[in-house]
């Protein structure tokens, strides 16, 4: 069972987009710049769920010991809970964006302060910054590349850089996108299967691209080359037809990462999303691969 989060003031949206005739892509102040918007030629409605800052698709990421402070407010849910600051916000609290821009008409960049997701409305000693854009030569794939600047104290009580998951990134998509594939390359694909619910299932993608689709045979491919091999994807259960992107129902995946995040490390790394059929998607999905395997994540100051 999904836990429930606190309710949210509602807060009128504010949507910087770019679109190319194949794709359209959408980042939301109200949400730490974080992507809330996703359509493409062959499926015109929204994919990504944005029901809360937890959902969205965004940075996401975890550092030192995991902490029970329940006595200053932390969510009963998420306790004990390491250091995770979330692009979107916390639990009841959207991140503060500083920056938010249309740099070109292929270009979209925000930079956030984000919040901690185990406290509401605590600020994280952090700095995200994003650059989304379509990639060249390839009208239905974006890339987006992230940047995290960790300004802690080196003498916190969440400690030294230990190693954690980190999410590159954490997407979170409509209901309906409910056929989950990892991608093996020249066409081929392979079929994915999970229960409903949490905890999330686990996948082995062997070059680092999966996709989910729906019933009509649209769908969108996260390509992460620099995530590890085990990846978090899934259903919070409902009915497979959901298409409602503030549903409490959604489809998750995370491809992960571990690295020893340090108070003043700073973090970078890209992954790309496909739109369209099977077909399509396997096409782009070869050329990216083709072109970018071998893409390694930049870690600094992770020794302190």
């Amino acid at each position: 069972m999904v836990a429930k989060l606190p309710a949210i003031p509602e807060r009128k949206e504010d949507l910087l987009t770019i679109a190319n005739g194949q794709v359209k892509i959408g980042i939301d102040r109200e949400k730490g710049g974080s992507i809330t918007y996703i359509s493409s030629a062959g499926y015109s409605r929204n994919i990504v769920n944005y029901r809360d800052p937890g959902r969205l698709i965004q940075q996401s990421y975890y550092a030192g010991i995991r902490r029970d402070r329940r006595q200053e407010g932390q969510g009963k849910h998420w306790s004990p809970w390491s250091w995770n600051p979330i692009q979107g916000g916390g639990i009841g609290s959207w991140a503060e964006v500083t920056a938010f821009e249309r740099l070109n008409e292929h270009t979209l960049y925000s930079e956030t302060i984000p919040n901690l997701w185990d406290m509401p409305n605590e600020p994280a000693a952090a700095l995200m910054k994003q650059w989304t854009r379509f990639e060249e030569g390839l009208p239905n794939t974006i890339v987006v590349q992230c940047e995290l600047q960790c300004d802690r104290d080196e003498n916190d009580p969440w400690g030294p850089a230990v190693a954690n998951p980190q999410e590159v990134p954490a997407c979170y998509f409509t209901r309906n996108f409910h056929i989950a594939k990892s991608y093996l390359g020249d066409g081929e694909w392979q079929l994915e299967t999970d229960p409903p619910g949490l905890p999330w299932t686990k996948a082995s993608p062997p070059l680092q691209a999966m996709a989910f689709f729906e019933e009509s045979g649209q769908g969108i491919a996260v390509f992460s080359p620099t995530a590890g091999k085990s990846w978090n994807f899934g259903s919070s259960g409902g009915p497979n037809n959901i298409e409602d992107p503030t549903s409490t129902y959604t489809m998750h995946v995370a491809p992960v990462v571990r690295v020893n995040l340090g108070p003043k490390s700073n973090f970078n790394y890209r992954y790309w999303l496909v739109l369209g059929t099977e077909t399509e998607i396997a096409a782009s999905l070869d050329v990216l691969i083709e072109k970018y395997e071998n893409e390694e994540y930049e870690l600094t100051n992770s020794s302190n």
